[in-house]
């Protein structure tokens, strides 16, 4: 059974969007910057982040039969400016791409939200092998690899002032699956690697528009929850894409080249970056179709 087996460096937060050592940390952290837990696993990230352990946690596994259709639920939108793509980096953790959020030049909007929320990054999880990877499990399928786009909504004045509200962030939730027929378009992001091979390094990365990364259906389920990295703030609105789409072995063995270790250092390989299900605790999923 596979095990997430990654520990957790507070010096390079999930949510920001700078450089790994700098604003890449949570702003919601700041008085953490240089402190390195080095813990087992996600099991014992409460001891440090009580929230870890709180009401609406994520990921969660969803079971279809417990799903309730809401036809209420609109069709949401994306509209993204390819010249807010800004660099490509390797933070120990993930590799992400980072955008230009300073004003709405690329926006999500509709599906559960209201109001236009601005892309600020995406970032991938993976496993060890293709059999697993993804975070969110859907009717006890896990997938290769799952991959997030981070939006903020700007009504709160910034991202730190996002991440203390409950409509705070919206992620868009991408699942990927080893197939005979990969998206091309994954090829923009994974022909950079070879640029940011060990932690801390960065390159540009312009003229990108992550649209093109979309599966052709827009059905989703929809959830409140949370943060899948420390110290997990409960300000998300999921949009978990039913549709996966594909990628090779061959791409899914190029993400797992990275190193989660600096360059003078040995090579440890960036794999297994996911959180396990956590417990739903009441929470209804929402689904946009039948």
């Amino acid at each position: 059974m596979a095990q997430s087996v990654w520990g957790y460096d507070s010096g390079n937060g999930e949510r920001g969007s700078g450089t790994p050592g700098g604003t890449g940390l949570s702003a919601a952290e700041p008085g953490r910057r240089s402190l390195c837990l080095c813990l087992s696993g996600p099991e014992r990230w409460h001891e440090n982040y009580p929230l870890a352990k709180g009401d609406n946690q994520s990921p969660i596994e969803i079971n279809s039969k417990d799903v309730r259709h809401d036809s209420s639920l609109a069709t949401w939108h994306a509209s993204y400016d390819p010249g807010a793509a800004k660099t490509i980096l390797n933070n120990g953790r993930t590799c992400r791409v980072v955008f230009d959020d300073t004003f709405d030049r690329s926006v999500l909007r509709g599906g559960p939200l209201t109001g236009a929320y601005r892309l600020r990054q995406l970032h991938l999880h993976w496993g060890s092998s293709d059999d697993h990877g993804s975070e969110h499990v859907i009717d006890g399928v896990k997938y290769a690899a799952e991959l997030h786009m981070v939006h903020w909504n700007p009504k709160h004045g910034n991202f730190a002032g996002a991440l203390k509200q409950p409509d705070g962030v919206a992620v868009v939730g991408i699942f990927l699956k080893v197939g005979k027929t990969p998206k091309p378009e994954m090829k923009r992001i994974l022909e950079e690697i070879d640029n940011i091979k060990t932690k801390g390094k960065e390159a540009p990365f312009q003229h990108f528009d992550p649209s093109i990364l979309f599966p052709k259906s827009r059905d989703y389920w929809t959830y409140h929850g949370s943060f899948t990295t420390p110290p997990c703030e409960e300000c998300i609105t999921w949009i978990l894409l039913r549709e996966p789409i594909e990628v090779s072995s061959d791409q899914m063995a190029k993400l797992r080249s990275l190193s989660k270790n600096a360059e003078n250092e040995p090579v440890n390989p960036l794999v297994d970056n996911w959180r396990p299900p956590q417990p739903l605790k009441g929470r209804i999923v929402r689904a946009s179709f039948k």
